[in-house]
């Protein structure tokens, strides 16, 4: 078994509280967004023979301030010394001598960005085309840092809120009826007329065409009526929509961005701890706020829809882009024993175990894993004995050769791997 030291993200959406209350980490006084646990080639974790880890080895590192002489090996190095060993034949073989999988903690205290994650053709080409063109992997004109696709699943560790996948025309139809404004009446126009996929996505390019333009009275005046609608009904004691409540808070944080007009065509979903949400490749979405365990195919890919200073490419956003309107898909669930649930999406890449473990749990999953304590402390073990300890914060990587493993205490755990 090999302790992980991992990347922290500074994002300005970022929480400078979450993980680091959550795992009893001093602060950083700056915003800790995501925490990256896996092989990625733009953040990948360290790792170190557990036996040997030192006393000051990290269990996470600022992005800023990892240098070339931080301990341990890259995971991805350490992966492709012996990939047989680290991930075995079934998934070398599906996916060469990579982990397919990336594991983050995320933390919210501001919305993210409206994004589409590519499907697997749509980002190898953009990949490709972005290498020829000479655009370097670091820059912010790329929309594709890899060659993969990048559905993901987040699971909740506190309530946590998000938008994902189109609502029904005729839900559009009803939160966009008084919504002041030439583009306001444009979306409702494009539904009325083709009330399905084309109608949603002549609604969501209306909404979108107003970025570059001169379109800040436009929005300012919807955002007025929206606030009228909410003040009318509120006054009568009529049930507001968390969709105009959603909306008014998104004009308030990016004034001037069509995305919070957007934000009344998608679902809002709310989710307990314990929950999660399965989001596919092509569907637009974004985080509202909340900690929670992510988990994704091995990529960074993001195409940008708005609520962002980021680049947004609203072309090849489009492209990319599923309109079949759908509510936020949850992954199957079963209950195992000691406390886990098993959380499988339907991908072939990833699923998840998390639970509050108490006293001893047998994980019978082979393959490459990633176990993360998040309270508490715990003993992983196999047939041959102890593999070392963890407590909250820590993690490790256990190869594919270790068989499968047990995991011992009282703990609040997550452990990835692919199905």
């Amino acid at each position: 078994m090999y302790r992980l030291s991992n990347t922290l993200h500074e994002y300005a959406w970022g929480s400078q509280s979450a993980i680091f209350n959550k795992f009893g980490w001093t602060p950083t006084g700056r915003p800790a967004a995501e925490l990256w646990l896996g092989a990625h080639p733009l953040s990948p974790s360290l790792a170190h023979p557990q036996d040997l880890v030192s006393v000051d080895w990290l269990d996470f590192q600022p992005e800023s301030l990892i240098s070339d002489d931080s301990a341990g090996v890259s995971l991805i190095s350490l992966i492709r010394a012996d990939p047989e060993f680290m991930l075995g034949d079934a998934v070398e073989y599906a996916y060469g001598p990579r982990l397919p999988y990336l594991m983050k903690i995320l933390a919210s205290d501001a919305p993210l960005s409206l994004q589409v994650h590519p499907k697997p053709h749509v980002a190898r080409a953009g990949f490709l085309r972005e290498n020829a063109a000479g655009i370097d992997i670091h820059s912010s004109e790329r929309n594709y840092k890899d060659d993969q696709h990048k559905p993901e699943m987040i699971l909740a560790l506190t309530a946590f809120e998000g938008l994902s996948g189109f609502r029904r025309p005729q839900r559009i139809l009803d939160l966009l009826d008084g919504v002041a404004g030439e583009c306001a009446a444009q979306m409702r126009s494009a539904l009325r007329a083709a009330p399905g996929v084309a109608g949603v996505r002549s609604a969501f390019e209306h909404a979108l065409a107003l970025r570059g333009t001169q379109c800040t009275a436009q929005l300012v005046e919807a955002q007025e009526s929206i606030k009228k609608i909410v003040a009318e009904r509120t006054a009568l004691g009529e049930l507001v929509s968390r969709g105009h409540v959603t909306a008014l808070d998104l004009f308030d944080r990016y004034p001037g961005d069509p995305g919070a007009l957007v934000s009344l065509m998608l679902n809002r979903f709310s989710l307990e701890p314990g929950q999660a949400v399965y989001l596919e490749a092509g569907q637009v979405h974004a985080y509202l706020g909340g900690l929670g365990v992510e988990i994704m195919a091995s990529s960074d890919n993001v195409l940008r829809a708005g609520l962002t200073p980021k680049k947004v490419d609203v072309a090849e956003l489009v492209q990319c882009t599923d309109f079949a309107p759908a509510p936020p898909a949850r992954p199957a669930i079963r209950e195992r024993d000691g406390g886990l649930r098993e959380y499988r999406p339907d991908i072939a890449e990833f699923a998840l175990l998390y639970g509050q473990v108490s006293g001893s749990v047998l994980v019978t999953h082979n393959g490459p894993r990633i176990v993360v304590c998040l309270s508490g402390e715990v003993e992983v073990t196999n047939a041959l004995g102890s593999l070392g300890r963890l407590t909250a914060g820590q993690s490790a990587f256990v190869p594919h050769g270790v068989g499968n493993i047990a995991l011992h205490g009282e703990c609040e755990a997550a452990i990835s791997f692919v199905p």
